[in-house]
């Protein structure tokens, strides 16, 4: 959907993107990233040509971006900043409304569409349409920009920083917002951010930019923070990072420990009978669609009766393909010594502390193209 071909932008003698080459592809959350002075605003302003490059190529579904217009290029481009930029003397219905507008939309059209977007964002149009940018809480208005900028259903959106302005509890919800929207409307995104964890979470693909617009590598999350192309890159995303794979590590199936398990309806001699089979000291509990319903301990199935008269309720738990790190969180929260992984309501199996370790240790090998058996982290 985007590609760049060895664009440079100077200014005089001073060179802020140097020879850059990337492509982005069509529904792909690309993040710029790196610190101050980098490139990464500049050029992410070439792409809708806010700042026109000094030479190199730049195209948009196959279109030399110097081919069109300006102007007409940017209509056909969402833009999110920071700060917003909602125009205050216009209702936030009418400003969703600017570009359908400009395109020349007839007012059935831009009402419908204005409609869809304000519910598609979290604001009913019916409470929000009529209020003003001021009336708005600052979580609120960047909603309204981000409804704003899909308003005309442009292909590319870019966004420069579009949460660094807000108190961190709101913007983690509005990154939550943003990935789930992202899931519905698959648009192509440049996301500009100097925030190596907003970056890590936000993107399918982050491309780390040095001083001078020097690309210093491209990949995955996964890739970035298992395997660091450079040494600046080690050392932009931090020591810590292979605790932020967490965030970008998947459970698998394959990672997960098969505890005994035992029915609702099954005898507390037969509860005994499958953990001491496999020296456990304790076992899952499921219906008979095996759906989770709890755990029970080897010290609770002494004398008579039927499991689901000693069973414990399961409260740490998470979905198949959650992240290692919601895993850790819920072990961590409900001090859980394994949290159950559930397929839709069918139990699986259960991620505990060692066998958490032993899949972040094969997402790394896997992204090194290291054989596991041989990993010298295998010992």
């Amino acid at each position: 959907m985007i590609r760049l071909e060895s664009v440079t932008k100077r200014y005089g003698n001073e060179v802020a993107v140097d020879s850059l080459s990337m492509e982005i592809a069509d529904g792909e959350l690309c993040v710029l990233v790196g610190p101050s002075g980098c490139g990464k605003t500049t050029t992410m302003k070439m792409i809708n040509r806010l700042i026109e490059p000094t030479s190199g190529t730049i195209t948009v579904n196959g279109t030399d971006i110097m081919s069109q217009s300006a102007v007409d290029l940017r209509r056909h481009i969402g833009y999110v900043i920071q700060q917003v930029g909602l125009f205050p003397h216009l209702t936030i219905a009418d400003n969703v409304a600017t570009v359908p507008k400009l395109l020349g939309w007839d007012r059935a059209r831009v009402s419908t569409r204005v409609t869809e977007l304000l519910d598609l964002v979290g604001l009913p149009p019916g409470q929000f349409g009529r209020r003003y940018p001021s009336e708005l809480s600052g979580g609120q208005r960047q909603r309204a920009g981000v409804a704003r900028a899909l308003a005309a259903d442009p292909p590319v959106l870019l966004m420069d920083e579009p949460f660094g302005a807000i108190d961190p509890i709101t913007r983690d919800r509005l990154q939550g917002e943003f990935l789930r929207l992202q899931r519905e409307v698959r648009k192509t995104i440049v996301f500009v951010t100097h925030d190596i964890e907003e970056a890590v979470r936000m993107g399918d693909r982050i491309a780390i930019l040095a001083q001078g617009g020097h690309l210093q590598q491209y990949d995955t999350p996964a890739k970035v923070l298992g395997n660091p192309a450079t040494p600046f890159v080690a050392d932009f995303v931090g020591a810590d990072r292979g605790l932020r794979r967490l965030t970008v590590t998947s459970i698998d199936i394959a990672d997960l420990d098969k505890p005994p398990v035992v029915h609702l309806d099954d005898s507390l001699a037969d509860a005994r009978r499958a953990m001491d089979a496999v020296t456990s000291k304790w076992a899952v509990v499921v219906d008979p669609d095996e759906r989770l319903r709890g755990w029970i301990g080897r010290d609770r199935t002494d004398g008579e009766g039927t499991v689901s008269d000693r069973t414990h309720r399961m409260e740490a738990w998470v979905p198949l393909g959650a992240t290692l790190k919601q895993a850790f969180s819920e072990m961590l929260q409900h001090d859980a010594g394994w949290v159950a992984v559930l397929d839709g309501d069918r139990f699986v199996g259960v991620l505990t502390p060692e066998s958490l370790h032993v899949a972040l240790r094969r997402s790394v090998d896997d992204e090194a193209g290291v054989d596991l058996e041989e990993s010298p982290l295998r010992q």
